[in-house]
């Protein structure tokens, strides 16, 4: 069996067709071109902004005229992570699909179901003949992991609707109506070289195993950061006079680093009681982490004799990664179990003369999101580093009292007898800008269930599926006038 046997039909067809178009973010032409040609395909009409995202529009059907306009939204961008021992070229290759389980997965990376399969749907209600709804436009956005780029620069008259749905959430019987702003910091050290005298042991730490996820929806878990489990050693380590010759951690701002390296010398007079320190590290941080990370695994080796970069830098490097906070920052005061404020050590890098650290803070509080900021500043700051933030982008504040809402969970309670969560989430989505753009609109989010986005581990709840296309006829042939 594949992904094309399962039900509903369309809409598993149709994502099996987009995750044969390779759409890192940044690089969406090839999907972008999907779009406009299915819209020429089933004679929809289509338009493009200057950005790259694309609206494609339906009339209504027969005696639904008279209802508003809704837009179905979702963005055509996946994040592209993988396992180091998965060969995958994410410009060139499709996505190869499985099913497990009840779940479908990708081998060995991303299933860019994120938001592949909310794409799909949205593509399925344009060519459904037997819906019934009123005039759709379904807007498909680029770049929305990497900087909601096109959000930001969403062209003129795009949009007509008056309501808007996105289909980029991950819990299915959860509406979200509410979600985080963001910024992302980085933090850039220069630094020189050395070329070691005397004698040393080379070794390379790495750290793997970990589950990594999504930045916001999986930052209060108790996940494993990559980045900090391997700092938190080498800071230790410097008593042995070890010398640094190479840190690299994480890829993406949004994604919770799942795998580091390290290549450290170590004078041959120390380096047995670094071996001791290193096996008691392990043994301890395992413990600390096996309710929520039994997969973490620290495997040293040899390195090749490389340069060194500066003491001074890497005391002020390795500072810095120790003291800056990571996680949960605070929860909010008003919804329960919801993370107000967060931030993520992303990634370290290397890049020419400089230590790029790349870090995300997320809140649901404006004033909040530029406390975290701030704090993130004043450490590597202190640690001598250049420090460089994004434009950021405005959270989506709840409106409890929109119609859209309200038809929305009584659709939910008359197909499935059950009351839905209605909720606002950690993670950032596009909403806060599309009401900055068009302030009338009334949102929800909602879609199937997700789990481990963002990482090789991410795979999508075949049976969620159909409940939420179910959901979703429902709402548009009862859109409130």
């Amino acid at each position: 069996m594949t992904i094309r046997d399962l039900q509903p039909k369309l809409i598993w067809e149709i994502f099996d067709e987009i995750t044969a178009v390779p759409r890192p973010s940044k690089r969406e032409e090839k999907i972008i071109e999907y779009l406009i040609a299915f819209a020429a395909k089933h004679s929809l009409e289509c338009q493009r902004d200057d950005i790259g995202n694309v609206v494609i529009r339906k009339g209504a059907t027969a005696g639904y005229e008279s209802l508003p306009t809704i837009i179905l939204q979702s963005h055509m961008d996946m994040v592209c992570e993988k396992n180091s021992d998965t060969v995958h070229n994410f410009d060139t290759d499709p996505i190869r699909t499985k099913i497990v389980d009840g779940w479908v997965k990708a081998e060995g990376t991303t299933l860019g179901a994120d938001c592949g399969i909310g794409m799909a749907a949205a593509l399925a209600v344009l060519i459904d003949p037997t819906i019934e709804h009123g005039a759709i436009e379904a807007l498909f956005t680029v770049d929305e992991e990497t900087g909601l780029t096109g959000a930001f620069n969403l062209g003129e008259g795009m949009l007509t609707g008056k309501y808007l749905i996105n289909l980029d959430s991950e819990d299915e019987g959860e509406i979200f109506i509410g979600c985080a702003g963001g910024v992302d910091t980085l933090a850039r050290f220069d630094y020189t070289t050395e070329t070691l005298e005397g004698e040393y042991l080379l070794y390379r730490i790495n750290v793997s195993g970990l589950k990594g996820g999504h930045s916001g929806d999986d930052i209060d878990k108790g996940l494993g950061n990559a980045n900090k489990i391997l700092a938190n050693f080498l800071y230790d380590a410097q008593r042995y006079d070890i010398r640094l010759g190479m840190f690299d951690g994480g890829n993406l701002r949004n994604a919770i680093p799942r795998e580091a390296y390290a290549v450290v010398a170590v004078p041959e007079q120390t380096a047995l009681l670094f071996e001791t320190a290193l096996a008691t590290y392990i043994s301890a941080v395992k413990a600390l982490y096996a309710p929520t990370e039994p997969n973490l695994k620290i495997t040293v080796g040899e390195a090749a004799l490389q340069p060194v970069i500066d003491e001074e830098t890497q005391s002020a490097l390795l500072s810095a990664l120790v003291g800056l906070p990571n996680g949960v920052l605070a929860f909010s005061q008003t919804m329960k179990g919801l993370v107000e404020t967060s931030t993520n050590l992303a990634s370290v890098k290397f890049v020419g003369s400089q230590i790029v650290v790349t870090t995300s803070q997320r809140s649901s509080v404006e004033r909040a999101k530029r406390d975290a900021m701030h704090s993130i500043e004043a450490v590597v700051a202190l640690a001598g580093a250049e420090v460089e933030h994004s434009d950021g982008y405005p959270g989506w504040t709840p409106d409890p009292s929109s119609a859209l809402l309200a038809t929305t969970v009584e659709s939910y309670k008359r197909l499935f007898a059950a009351e839905p969560k209605v909720r606002a989430i950690h993670a950032g989505l596009e909403c806060g800008l599309f009401l900055e753009k068009y302030p009338h609109l009334e949102m929800v989010s909602f879609g199937p269930t997700l789990r481990g986005v963002h990482s090789p581990e991410e795979r999508l709840h075949i049976p969620s599926v159909d409940l939420v296309w179910q959901h979703l006829l429902d709402i548009l042939k009862h859109i409130p006038a």
